[in-house]
């Protein structure tokens, strides 16, 4: 049925390529001169990467549908938090994207990397995730689900305007939180410096 919000959204599909992450048949050996490997454990609780901390590993001539950069956004298609992730300008060597990440490249007359991330991390399309999600034990996010995934498109520019306005708001939580850190601990040096002298004063009270 064509209802207002299907008019005013796109499917994930017509914005962006969705390609699965390359699916590992044995285990992983580190090698300190192979590739740079984005597994579902490098992502932090807060959607961040740190890209030193990426282990090496030895694939063979991995095929180029696999591999990241910046500008590419890798999504979390398992576990409670099915997020997504934009590669920012840290990733200036390719590195692959391990299943059960997926892979999604922005057509960039259409959409841009950061507001994918964003818009798919909001609420309204969360609650999408959450009705495509299947499984019992190990939830996952099946890529038909994600490709139908329906987002609201802005022109470039309003993309780019409200993504600079996330990351804002973004630092300044970052910094109060930093302030919030630093009062409490001030106060707890203020009231330790309290309980030393009024301490010093009962014992030379009770000295008396």
């Amino acid at each position: 049925m064509d209802t207002a919000e299907n008019r005013s959204t796109a499917p994930l599909a017509e914005c962006c390529e969705i390609q699965t992450g390359y699916t590992a048949r044995a285990r992983l050996e580190p090698a300190p001169e192979g590739i740079r490997a984005v597994q579902l454990r490098d992502i932090g609780a807060e959607g961040e990467i740190d890209i030193e901390k990426l282990e090496r590993v030895t694939i063979s001539d991995p095929a180029e549908r696999y591999l990241v950069a910046a500008g590419d956004v890798v999504f979390r298609s398992r576990g409670d938090r099915n997020i997504a992730i934009a590669l920012e300008s840290g990733f200036n060597e390719p590195a692959i994207a391990i299943s059960p990440l997926f892979v999604l490249r922005p057509n960039p007359q259409v959409i841009t990397a950061d507001y994918l991330a964003w818009t798919i991390n909001q609420p309204e399309a969360q609650r999408q995730i959450d009705a495509i999600a299947c499984g019992t034990s190990i939830r996952m996010v099946p890529k038909a689900g994600l490709d139908a995934l329906r987002i609201a498109v802005p022109d470039l520019e309003t993309q780019r305007r409200m993504t600079a306005i996330d990351r804002l708001a973004a630092q300044e939580r970052r910094l109060l939180l930093a302030l919030a850190e630093k009062r409490r601990a001030l106060t707890n040096l203020v009231l330790s410096a309290c309980a030393h002298r009024a301490g010093q004063s009962n014992i030379e009270e009770n000295a008396r």
